[in-house]
């Protein structure tokens, strides 16, 4: 495969979870939007990652680091706005996958910062 075929290939990922979180939107399951979304964004750098650097993607979940490796390469920059919330997003990995079992998923999160992510 190509890095254009690759990288064709995570966006094709990244789209399925973006699908899904449609559809967990769709049901109330605020807690998977965002986790979904979370996904889609890191499909979508991993991709980017191939296109740029190489196919030897790192095993990690920390998006704002995989951003980090390619952005000098990228034609428009990067803003400081867009790193803070990769970083928001990163822990949200985090949250979701561990999450507190003292409250429910859908009390850790709301339809209006699902909607917005």
């Amino acid at each position: 495969m190509t890095k254009e075929e690759k990288y064709a290939y995570w966006i094709e990922l990244a789209q399925y979870d973006l699908d899904s979180a449609a559809a967990m939107f769709s049901t109330g399951r605020w807690f998977y939007v965002i986790f979904m979304c979370q996904q889609a964004i890191e499909k979508c750098c991993k991709g980017l990652y191939t296109l740029y650097i190489d196919d030897n993607v790192p095993k990690i979940h920390n998006i704002k680091t995989i951003v980090s490796r390619f952005k000098d390469k990228l034609p428009i920059a990067v803003s400081e706005d867009t790193l803070r919330f990769l970083d928001f997003l990163s822990a949200q990995y985090i949250t979701y996958r561990y999450p507190d079992f003292e409250q429910s998923p859908n009390r850790q999160t709301g339809e209006d910062e699902a909607e917005q992510i």
